[in-house]
């Protein structure tokens, strides 16, 4: 089962004045299509009023889709409209689909007026249904995430009683982390490590940052929050999170 390429999707999904995401299939262009296309599940979501936690799990979604499917055989933005879709229902914050296509209708062309109920909305509206069929076949119905947002909390509540109020309040530790966990998303790295390890990452990024140095005992404040997390395992991580940064310049 293909996701379709109807003259609807494409029409929806085109990509002028948003950045086009090129060639599908040409390699060296396939980063940056996931790039834009998280973003626009990003962006997309705060339109619709999702929850992070939503948002999240749609492009988690996404990624898990996209490795073990080509960008040469599916329309990506149609993915992630019906990745958006299903995450509404995993994550119980239900959205309808025509508010979905309005707000991605919107979001490609700016200042026109929603899609009118015609044969090219139910076109797309039915585009949008299989593909979400496709998607939960292809991941063989396993859509629940653990996502790392819980743990951050928990590990930001940590630390803050460990540091001194004043290097605490005097920088924005909390706020960098949770940008960069919110971030991370963007890129496949949310969903090749355990979530964990993500949260813990963002926030000794978040630290290194500020210069902020959290006191010792007999083992690093990291290794205290998480056992099973190594030096190496965080550097790796930041190495990816920072990646993304790298690739939001390319395309932009």
């Amino acid at each position: 089962m293909q996701a379709p390429r109807s003259a609807a999707v494409a029409e929806t999904g085109q990509l002028g004045g948003r950045g086009n995401a090129a060639a599908v299939g040409d390699s060296s262009n396939d980063t940056k299509t996931h790039f834009r296309v998280c973003r626009f599940i990003i962006e997309t979501g705060v339109k619709l009023g999702m929850r992070s936690v939503p948002v999240a799990t749609a492009c988690a979604l996404y990624h898990k889709f996209f490795q073990t499917a080509s960008l040469e055989v599916y329309e990506p933005y149609l993915v992630a409209m019906s990745c958006i879709y299903l995450a509404g229902k995993v994550e119980e914050q239900h959205l309808r689909t025509r508010d979905i296509i309005n707000v991605c209708h919107r979001y490609f062309h700016p200042g026109r007026d929603p899609l009118q109920l015609d044969s090219k909305f139910w076109e797309l509206r039915d585009s949008v249904v299989q593909c979400e069929l496709l998607i939960l076949r292809q991941l063989n119905f396993q859509v629940s995430f653990e996502h790392p947002h819980k743990y951050l909390l928990h590990y930001l509540l940590s630390v803050r009683c460990l540091l001194n109020r004043h290097a605490w309040s005097r920088t924005p530790i909390a706020e960098t982390a949770w940008a960069l966990l919110k971030d991370s998303y963007h890129g496949p790295v949310c969903v090749q490590h355990r979530p964990q390890h993500l949260a813990l990452t963002a926030l000794y990024l978040a630290l290194h940052t500020y210069g902020v140095q959290v006191p010792r005992g007999e083992r690093e404040w990291w290794q205290v929050l998480c056992e099973d997390v190594t030096r190496t395992q965080i550097e790796d991580i930041m190495t990816e999170l920072l990646q993304l940064y790298d690739m939001e310049a390319k395309c932009t």
